[in-house]
């Protein structure tokens, strides 16, 4: 039989998707792919699989009925790294499932469950960071508002947590990354796009977009991270282990005095 690679929307329904059809035509020789990876299989046949929620649904059922609990949400956690070729990673781990008669969550002498733990464990710590590194900011229209730029696309995994701490504001989180961004308005949380203006800048506060009041809650607030910096018990080695370069540029605490 032709190898053959399905190509999906990126969504983890669109993912779920192309898992059934494996299952559905019995195909041995698979590659799964999004849209917008470049196609390098050029000798293999490629099939767009449309997005089929009652399909997904009926493999996510299914994984849950055959899996635990924590095997369904590392394979959701791994698909969220779009790392390449992870979803070839956890087509394997789900026919390893599916063929097995045990749970096989901690049957790591498998590569494909290995490799899925090891990813989700990451996903995981990033989800864990943004909780804590992300940092709101006041706008003009009463709206806080927060950027992020996550190394896997963790926004689905911090929803919850954003709506419960701050049920009583009106807040977006935005994923300037991937372009997309949650918004919530006291009532319902969802996901949006918007258009930023061409020279809008991240990493500052501009006067033109937020709250005069919120230069003083960034001033308090720098202020407060600086008194309860003792020097003399100073380890940035250990500082950085905890709070990674690469999130600086968005907290408050690491901008120059205003």
């Amino acid at each position: 039989m032709q190898p053959k690679t399905l190509i999906y929307d990126c969504s983890f329904e669109g993912f779920l998707s192309c898992v059934f059809y494996v299952f559905e035509y019995k195909l041995q020789q698979v590659t799964i792919q999004n849209e917008f990876v470049q196609q390098n299989n050029l000798f293999d046949e490629h099939e767009i699989i449309s997005t089929d929620k009652q399909k997904s649904d009926r493999v996510w059922k299914g994984l849950k009925s055959k899996a635990s609990i924590k095997s369904s949400t590392k394979i959701y956690y791994a698909f969220l790294s779009e790392l390449p070729k992870v979803e070839n990673v956890l087509l394997d781990y789900i026919q390893y499932i599916f063929n097995s008669t045990q749970k096989v969550d901690t049957d790591f002498t498998q590569p494909s469950v290995l490799k899925t733990s090891q990813i989700a464990k990451n996903v995981s710590r990033e989800k864990h960071r943004m909780e804590a590194f992300v940092r709101f900011k006041l706008t003009k229209d009463n709206i806080y508002f927060a950027n992020i730029e996550p190394d896997f696309n963790v926004l689905p995994l911090i929803a919850k947590h954003f709506k419960s701490r701050y049920a009583d504001q009106k807040w977006v989180i935005y994923d300037i990354k991937r372009n997309y961004g949650l918004h919530y308005d006291l009532k319902s949380l969802e996901f949006m796009n918007m258009e930023f203006p061409e020279n809008f800048d991240f990493t500052k506060t501009d006067t033109d977009f937020f709250s005069d009041e919120e230069f003083h809650f960034q001033k308090l607030w720098k202020d407060y991270f600086d008194s309860t910096n003792i020097k003399e018990r100073k380890n940035m080695k250990l500082h950085v282990r905890h709070v990674p370069k690469r999130y600086w540029k968005y907290l408050s605490e690491k901008q120059p005095n205003l």
